[in-house]
């Protein structure tokens, strides 16, 4: 009897508060890891993964997520093939070139920003030489990475403008520490993404030369969340986890509101330049056709010496 009375009791409270019963262990279904270390950039890009993370999201599907600064994705796919990371947000280029250098096998589990009209640009001094594109000829131009998305689109985008892309110098610089290397002349241009891009319009009075998502890179796909063939073949229950956290993060981020009240939690903004600033899109799924754009201009400007399927990336690990 008094079995049957526990039961009960135990049923009646699931019933009646559904939303505040534990999350699931893995001997119930739960996911196989209950902590994941995550890289991340401290951009608006990952404005989706903070929200997921302050409303509970992950917390709901039985996850502690723990963010591990990185400079791009160049240095999480590192990072992720060591175990010292369990998933990374990084930019499509990075984890294509990572695969197909056979640094290691990558999964893409959750899409995460596109690109839109000036959300990415080439930013320079107002008291400099450089107002068009023609004037980057010659010109030392800061990067976060070597060989990631910001440059690829800036390759391109030069190219489209007519100036040889091979004649610019890159300089990997990182993101937070570009509008400093402007003022200070240590380069001439700088391929900045927000909230960066208005800092340093509002700091420096920055002006645009550039906007490297244009013409043949308009609405391009930028970066995702991956980890590698081995942690999602051995934690699909984990992984499954992280892509219903993400979705739910990713569908907040489509309302601005959200994300502008995000972002001064984990970027040093004020709530007047979130307001300022210009947002791409937040994809809610991860699509093949997408993604293969941004592949096809990997061969393109020879960053890959043939074509990447990345239709294999997107699948469930062999």
């Amino acid at each position: 009897m008094l079995t049957i009375v526990l039961a009960l009791a135990l049923s009646g409270c699931s019933a009646s508060g559904a939303d505040d019963a534990a999350p699931a262990s893995p001997r119930d279904g739960g996911p196989e890891r209950s902590t994941l270390r995550v890289g991340m950039l401290d951009i608006v890009d990952t404005a989706s993964f903070y929200l997921a993370q302050q409303r509970g999201f992950f917390r709901e599907e039985g996850l502690m997520v723990e963010p591990i600064a990185a400079q791009g994705g160049a240095a999480s796919t590192p990072g992720l093939v060591g175990g010292r990371l369990d998933v990374a947000f990084g930019n499509y280029v990075s984890f294509f070139l990572a695969q197909s250098q056979g640094v290691g096998q990558f999964r893409l589990v959750s899409d995460g920003y596109q690109a839109d009209a000036n959300a990415f640009l080439l930013l320079a001094r107002p008291d400099g030489a450089v107002r068009t594109p023609r004037d980057l000829a010659g010109r030392r131009v800061a990067v976060n990475t070597f060989r990631n998305i910001v440059e690829l689109n800036a390759r391109s985008a030069l190219q489209t403008n007519g100036v040889d892309p091979n004649s610019v110098q890159f300089v990997e610089i990182p993101f937070p520490e570009m509008g400093a290397a402007l003022a200070t002349g240590r380069v001439d241009a700088a391929a900045m993404v927000e909230p960066f891009i208005t800092s340093a319009s509002r700091s420096l009075g920055a002006l645009p030369v550039l906007d490297t998502a244009s013409g043949p890179t308009a609405d391009i796909p930028i970066a995702g969340y991956g980890t590698t063939e081995a942690f999602a073949r051995e934690n699909p229950r984990t992984v499954a986890a992280f892509q219903r956290a993400m979705a739910r993060g990713q569908q907040a981020a489509s309302d601005r509101r959200n994300v502008e009240q995000v972002l001064p939690t984990y970027v040093r903004i004020d709530q007047s330049t979130a307001s300022l600033i210009t947002i791409g899109t937040f994809p809610q799924s991860l699509d093949a056709t997408r993604l293969q754009r941004v592949a096809d201009l990997m061969t393109q400007f020879g960053l890959v010496p043939g074509r990447i399927d990345v239709a294999p990336m997107l699948g469930p690990p062999a």
